[in-house]
């Protein structure tokens, strides 16, 4: 074991701990029995749900092995496998992720336990949707897992953050492709009410949508945003079709940016320049996998961009019927000076019967924002209470600050996940620096 210091994605909360690599569930055991311990993968959760202060952090990059692709498209992959690793040899076979969030540099174990979504889950939920059994070391021993076997176990680790076992392997169905690309649709929009009505009206007609919205713009322009849509495109739809599984990373932030670099005018005119370079509209464009699903994988480090403060993304969901809030949390931001540097907004299908999955059928907006203003603290807490009065939630993979009595209201069904942890974790050997700030049942 070797003592480190980690952060999330954004930079922000460091710790230290002792950092271990088990490969075998028996070594995995052992460091349960002396907790306390939490699994970790490649680090890209935005927060604290991957450090433990003065505790063991299990890496699970030494859980690998990929599995011959079956014909219906199932898969076994080891817990440490990074979906990056696994398109490298689906996509030659013409085989895809069902769901993927917006990197390819996130383990499969990590990917469970944030029950993490992309442009799809208005038509195909999260990635636990996808799973069909797993099998997970806990302190009280070893069990496979599936939505009839330990069901109760198998859905409260999906999006459980790590705290009720280390997932060691996984089954999983690919869908089928049949070439590399992407043809999409790309409109501009000079407001946020015709983003939304258009994202509504498309829910039906595409596989992958999502929205790029300016939060620095006020008025009649106040959200104005670029739309993207699209899907697979077949052989049929494209001149040279192949199966090429994407490049890696062209570019590197080598050092950290000077603090304050991303300011409101920085990101102003950032914004003003990304929005009239976008067209009006394009139709049937066709772009490669890596550029359409990853596009900041081309760029090693990209975190860095935000100077040594490093940043908070904060993102939530909310039904349907709340959608001003999606309105109001953007007139928030615009009209508070606290700059956002990426804002993305998607739609939700229904929910999962993951206790902390965070999807819920709606809209989800996810926010980065630079760790200096002063207001930032206060504009979080209103988007907070704006989310609360909702019902809707926060996302604990990107969460850095939330308050206990906050998370209980977001997930009414905590009391249903910590029953579970309680059964497979008597003695609370899993926690994080998540957990013990919001009170998830550890030590």
């Amino acid at each position: 074991m070797t003592r480190r210091q980690l952060t999330g994605w954004g930079r922000t909360m460091a710790s230290y701990a002792e950092v271990l690599s088990p490969n075998s569930e028996e070594a995995i055991a052992r460091a349960l029995e002396a907790g306390p311990a939490i699994a970790r993968g490649l680090g890209r959760s935005y927060g604290d749900p991957a450090q433990l202060s003065g505790g063991v952090v299990l890496t699970n990059r030494d859980l690998g092995g990929i599995g011959p692709i079956a014909s219906d498209g199932s898969v076994t992959v080891g817990a440490g496998v990074s979906i990056d690793e696994l398109l490298t040899l689906a996509i030659p076979q013409g085989w895809f992720v069902p769901v993927t969030p917006g990197t390819r540099q996130v383990t499969f174990g990590g990917a469970i336990a944030a029950d993490v979504h992309g442009k799809n889950h208005h038509r195909d939920g999260s990635i636990g949707d996808h799973v069909t059994s797993m099998r997970i070391v806990t302190p009280i021993g070893a069990f496979d897992t599936s939505p009839s076997e330990h069901a109760e176990l198998f859905w409260a680790t999906i999006g459980g953050m790590g705290l009720t076992g280390v997932i060691t392997s996984l089954t999983l169905r690919l869908i089928k492709i049949e070439t590399d690309r992407v043809l999409v649709d790309t409109t501009r929009f000079a407001n946020l009410d015709g983003v939304m009505a258009a994202m509504v009206e498309g829910d039906d007609r595409y596989r992958y949508s999502v929205a790029w919205v300016d939060c620095m713009t006020k008025g009649a322009s106040m959200g104005r945003g670029i739309l993207t849509r699209g899907d697979h495109a077949r052989a049929s739809d494209v001149s040279d079709a192949a199966l090429v599984a994407p490049k890696g990373a062209r570019l590197t932030i080598p050092v950290d940016a000077p603090s304050g670099l991303l300011n409101p005018l920085s990101i102003r005119l950032f914004n003003e320049a990304w929005f009239r370079y976008a067209p009006r509209s394009r139709q049937g464009e066709e772009q490669s996998i890596g550029s359409f699903f990853h596009p900041l994988d081309g760029v090693n480090d990209w975190n860095r961009l935000y100077g040594r403060r490093g940043f908070v993304q904060y993102q939530f969901a909310v039904a349907d019927a709340y959608g001003d809030v999606v309105v109001r949390a953007i007139e928030r931001l615009s009209s508070s000076g606290v700059p956002s540097f990426l804002a993305v907004l998607k739609r939700f299908g229904p929910a999962n019967h993951g206790p902390l999955s965070f999807p819920m059928a709606g809209w989800t907006l996810a926010l980065d924002l630079p760790v200096g203003p002063a207001t930032l603290p206060t504009v979080l807490d209103d988007l907070d209470e704006m989310v609360l009065a909702a019902q809707g939630r926060v996302y604990l993979a990107k969460d850095a600050r939330l308050r206990p009595d906050v998370l209980r209201s977001m997930y009414p069904r905590l009391g249903d996940f910590l029953a579970v942890k309680q059964q497979y974790d008597p003695h609370h050997r899993l926690t994080s620096d998540l957990a013990r700030r919001l009170n998830l049942g550890g030590n």
